[in-house]
């Protein structure tokens, strides 16, 4: 983790403006559950207590509002997402893209009407640190949403537990990892939230996660059929660009997100919704 200041890409609002341009012009702007990957896995977890068997973790990731995904799009999104069967939301970053003024009271609307279950969580992502990530967390505060960047909560059902961790935008040099460990409590499961999935390689080295959950790769928003990869991979999704992975002992899974960044393409790479469902590796 660094101390000095964020630097911000250039031209943010020369991007936004043809990206508007771009978006306005879109022949669909709806929300088509058609259109959404709703991807349902199972996660054996060593030790999960029976309580926690079957325990459902809904993820939001990349939504990149205002770029591709209108606050229309967005809020009916939330409606269809609180239709489904679920714990607890967990949201891994990217909320906005190049602007936040314009959608900033947007995406509190539609955070505040999301279906919280036993709680809503979220990290932040390096778009949201470049656009202002004090005016993102507000948002979270005044939605319910619990913010686990740098984090870590215990999660309790009867006498069982799990540790619900989080760690910021490494993109960014904001993550902490050593401050999430310190607030870990021990002898429990342990899922941690990270933006970007190639942080696996050190949260992994811990051997204190059983899986991170994670997003800002868009699965390379080209995916090829039958070998299920991303040849498009970008910094710190290098690794694990799309889907699940076996890193040491800990699982990672990359979502491939709901909004894209720059080029509304996706080939063979529908946007995500992702349910994760716990289950007892024992």
């Amino acid at each position: 983790m660094k101390d000095n200041d964020i630097d911000k890409p250039k031209g943010m609002w020369l991007r936004q403006s043809i990206q508007d341009a771009m978006t306005l012009a879109l022949p669909e702007k709806k929300f088509n559950e058609n259109k959404i990957d709703l991807v349902e896995i199972d996660i054996m977890i060593n030790n999960l207590g029976k309580n926690f068997e079957d325990f459902k973790i809904l993820n939001l990731t990349d939504i990149h509002l205002g770029q591709w995904i209108t606050p229309e799009y967005l809020d009916e999104l939330i409606d269809y997402v609180n239709t489904l069967d679920f714990d607890i939301i967990t949201l891994t970053g990217d909320y906005f893209s190049y602007v936040i003024d314009d959608y900033k009271l947007a995406f509190k609307k539609s955070m505040q009407k999301l279906r919280d279950c036993d709680g809503k969580f979220a990290v932040l992502g390096n778009h949201d640190h470049w656009m202002g990530s004090k005016i993102v967390t507000d948002i979270f505060k005044q939605s319910g949403i619990i913010n686990l960047s740098n984090d870590s909560r215990v999660l309790s059902r009867g006498e069982d537990k799990i540790n619900l961790a989080g760690v910021d935008s490494c993109t960014v040099c904001a993550d902490n990892l050593d401050k999430v460990i310190a607030k870990l409590e021990k002898d429990i499961p342990s899922i941690l939230l990270a933006h970007e999935p190639d942080f696996a390689e050190e949260s992994s080295q811990t051997n204190l996660f059983d899986l991170q959950i994670s997003g800002h790769s868009h699965g390379g928003q080209l995916i090829i059929p039958k070998v299920d990869t991303a040849p498009l991979r970008g910094p710190n999704s290098y690794k694990y660009p799309v889907g699940i992975y076996k890193v040491g002992d800990m699982i990672q899974y990359t979502s491939k997100g709901l909004g894209t960044n720059s080029f509304r393409i996706r080939i063979n790479c529908k946007p995500e919704i992702t349910i994760i469902n716990l289950k007892n590796k024992n």
